[in-house]
């Protein structure tokens, strides 16, 4: 199998395995009890805290929750005021949002241009004083556009209005800038694993709780949590601090090599300067997609966002750049990474544009 879908998952670093088999294995203590073995498993949970927060800015706190779903659910939900966010949001965003317009607040979805990036015009004549939170994604996580969300957290802070960033398809990737107030980020994103990632808050921001109970978190987040998944994390964040420059690299590398593998026969999808190299959103006219996934049952990669998967709509994203649903459809996402070889996306890209070729002979 070649996996291709690194923007759904990541897998798992073997380091991060190593790191939760403890926790799994014999230290079941829960690091919320005062006994030895409590405060034990509390200090594998503030090791890992750390180790997460070295790729955050400065002056701020991050709590964990159950992922970065739960994170911008809070974030946006924990926050008052009106709300200005971005078109090609990630649905975490843009259903909580639209669930807050349901219950009274003033909501405003800005446009972006054809290559994805934020329209900033319009963002400028919307984040006005009154307004409570921005809303921005660092990465795209369908068409790996790089968002101007330093630029849109000036805006922000201007408007006397807090900046949320959706860091997760950048965090451990992209440097994240200082000005923000809150980061959602998840561990399966940066090879950790599922069912952890965090809400990293800045000092003074408060937040009403999304979830009541024993308030056991930083910002009072309720909830057990598992020192093994927090393990996990932490030996991921720290896996992805120690080879950045590498990672990085390398899917520069990856990235140049499968531009001058595709024919004309394909087109980019978003911006080619401003975007995050492990994600090439490709579309060709008349391809069937889902024929071509079933043809190449081997290779996985996808038709779009994960979480939009079978739902036979057109994606959003590809909608807020102008495609038509015809293009949209008939476009793929192919994802890669640190575990990713040249060879692999080669031979993947050989077979990707063999089988759409053949379905236009057939045709």
């Amino acid at each position: 199998m070649i996996y291709l879908d690194y923007q759904a998952t990541t897998p798992l670093a073997p380091e991060a395995l190593q790191a939760m088999l403890p926790g799994l294995e014999s230290q079941h203590a829960n690091p919320h009890s005062p006994h030895a073995p409590g405060r034990a498993a509390k200090a594998v949970v503030e090791a890992a805290r750390e180790q997460i927060a070295a790729l955050l800015p400065h002056g701020g706190t991050l709590s964990f929750t159950s992922g970065a779903t739960e994170a911008l659910n809070w974030a946006i939900k924990g926050s008052t005021g009106g709300i200005v966010t971005f078109a090609t949001e990630h649905a975490a965003v843009l259903d909580t949002v639209e669930a807050e317009a349901r219950k009274g607040r003033q909501v405003t979805v800005v446009p972006v241009e054809s290559d994805g990036l934020p329209d900033l015009a319009a963002a400028r004549a919307a984040i006005v004083p009154g307004t409570g939170l921005v809303a921005a994604m660092l990465v795209n996580n369908e068409i790996g556009v790089l968002h101007p969300v330093e630029e849109i957290a000036r805006l922000a802070r201007a408007a006397g209005a807090l900046f949320l960033c959706d860091a997760v398809q950048g965090y451990g990737r992209v440097r994240i800038p200082e000005d923000c107030d809150l980061i959602a980020v998840s561990a399966h994103k940066i090879h950790g694993p599922k069912g952890v990632g965090g809400l990293w808050i800045r000092e003074g921001v408060t937040l009403e709780p999304l979830m009541h109970g024993g308030g056991q978190e930083p910002a009072g987040r309720s909830g057990t949590l598992s020192p093994a998944l927090c393990a996990g994390f932490g030996a991921a964040a720290l896996l992805a601090k120690q080879r950045f420059g590498a990672d990085h690299a390398h899917v520069q590398q990856l990235f140049r090599a499968a531009l001058a593998h595709m024919g004309a026969d394909w087109t980019l999808n978003g911006s080619l300067g401003e975007r995050y190299h492990g994600n090439i959103n490709i579309r060709r006219a008349g391809l069937d997609v889902a024929r071509l996934i079933s043809d190449l049952r081997d290779i996985a990669f996808s038709a779009g966002s994960a979480c939009a998967s079978g739902s036979g709509r057109p994606s959003h994203v590809l909608r807020a750049i102008g495609l038509s649903d015809a293009e949209a459809k008939s476009s793929i996402r192919l994802g890669f990474g640190r575990y990713t070889t040249e060879e692999e996306l080669m031979t993947a890209l050989t077979r990707i544009t063999a089988a759409a070729r053949a379905q236009k002979v057939a045709a």
